[in-house]
């Protein structure tokens, strides 16, 4: 028996095949006690993988960082939806071990590397409602992070963003999915009418659940520092470029809006999955500011589904994390896919966590693995205000 001060155990090889119980007496400062509780873990303790791909990155961010600074982690952590179907323990993931891909296991494993990182911020994608409820929000909590979540409705599985209590709090939410923002928000009626003129483009865009999770917060310390948060996950399709331009684009005014109209000049972070390599046209437009109504992506999916249009955005956005090689490995494809794109006027990239090497991500052929729990891996930067 042992009596924990502390809310998070970790249990030692030792204990690998006993079960957990834990014994909780409530009390209070006027000396008043209750009868006592006891739960005991569904299963026994079971072994840990031993080194995992994110272990030497925990050298970086044992500590959280300093007053100035903000850690932003964002990451796609592969929802159960997606990971547990016979199509991907086949043919995207054959090379796998089963138990790995159980959700159980990726959850702990999953735990175990964000706990380590220390962040203040982290977004996370294709999170499940469940994981999001049961695990990760307790979990986290437990490490001082609060958390915000955001469903696709389609999918049972959605965004998530986390922020550290301490540092900071949160001033508003201004979430929206991109179908319903772009036919009902008055903020989009000129793209709108754009897209009208291509019914095929207009249906699909229309199709898809993507949605966008924007928080503004305040510092805590600092409270004249404000800043706004944006976390998405894009349409996936290989030949889904155009989709993608007009989800962006639907994105970026919608996050002007905050960040302009509502919180005027207040910097903006904006993390995802955005499906799109740094050759693409979504990675240049929100590079760049703007896309020519001849860029080659309006035609990714062929003639028939060309919507030629010239779009633009005020920002001036870095990408934090530069242009690794990829941030997804999978058996059949490696690609940068993921980003933290940060506001250049009014932040800094203090450094970048580097991501595991090669030989650590191809140990066991690709991603997942039982030393890794999603396809992707994280991105993590120390970030500062200019």
């Amino acid at each position: 028996e042992a009596a924990a001060a502390e809310r998070v155990f970790t249990p030692s090889n030792a204990l690998v095949g006993l079960r957990l119980k834990l014994r909780c007496t409530p009390g209070d400062g006027a000396q008043r006690y209750g009868p006592p509780r006891e739960v005991e873990s569904s299963g026994p303790v079971e072994a840990g993988p031993g080194a995992c791909t994110f272990d030497s990155r925990h050298l970086y961010t044992k500590k959280v960082c300093g007053e100035g600074s903000v850690r932003a982690v964002s990451y796609n952590i592969l929802a159960d939806t997606y990971a547990q179907t016979e199509f991907s323990r086949t043919v995207l993931y054959p090379y796998c071990a089963p138990y790995a891909l159980e959700l159980d296991y990726r959850q702990n494993l999953l735990k175990k590397e964000l706990a380590g990182y220390s962040a203040d911020l982290i977004c996370l994608q294709e999170v499940d409602k469940s994981v999001f409820v049961d695990s990760l929000a307790p979990a986290l909590d437990a490490f001082g992070l609060e958390g915000l979540f955001k469903i696709k409705e389609k999918q049972h599985e959605g965004l998530a963003t986390f922020y550290r209590r301490d540092k900071f709090s949160l001033l508003s939410q201004h979430d929206i999915a991109f179908s319903e923002a772009l036919l009902s928000d008055p903020l989009h009626k000129e793209l709108c009418d754009k897209l009208a003129k291509y019914p095929l483009v207009q249906e699909k865009v229309l199709q898809r659940s993507s949605v966008l999770q924007v928080s503004v917060l305040q510092s805590t310390t600092n409270p004249s520092r404000k800043i706004c948060v944006a976390n998405t996950h894009l349409y996936w399709h290989p030949k889904g470029g155009n989709i993608r331009l007009i989800q962006i684009a639907v994105a970026l005014s919608h996050i002007k809006h905050v960040a302009w109209d509502l919180y005027p000049s207040i910097p903006v972070i904006f993390c995802g999955d955005f499906n799109s390599t740094p050759s693409s046209g979504t990675y240049s437009f929100i590079s760049s500011g703007g896309i020519a109504e001849d860029h080659e992506d309006w035609v990714s999916n062929g003639e028939e589904e060309r919507c030629n249009m010239p779009l633009s955005h005020p920002f001036k956005l870095l990408s934090a994390c530069g242009e690794p090689a990829y941030t997804n490995y999978v058996g059949g494809f490696h690609g940068c896919l993921d980003y933290v794109f940060i506001d250049r006027n009014a932040l800094e990239v203090e450094q970048v966590i580097p991501l595991p090497s090669h030989e650590e991500v191809t140990t066991h052929q690709a991603l997942p693995s039982v030393s890794h729990p999603s396809d992707h891996i994280a991105l993590i930067c120390d970030l500062k205000w200019k």
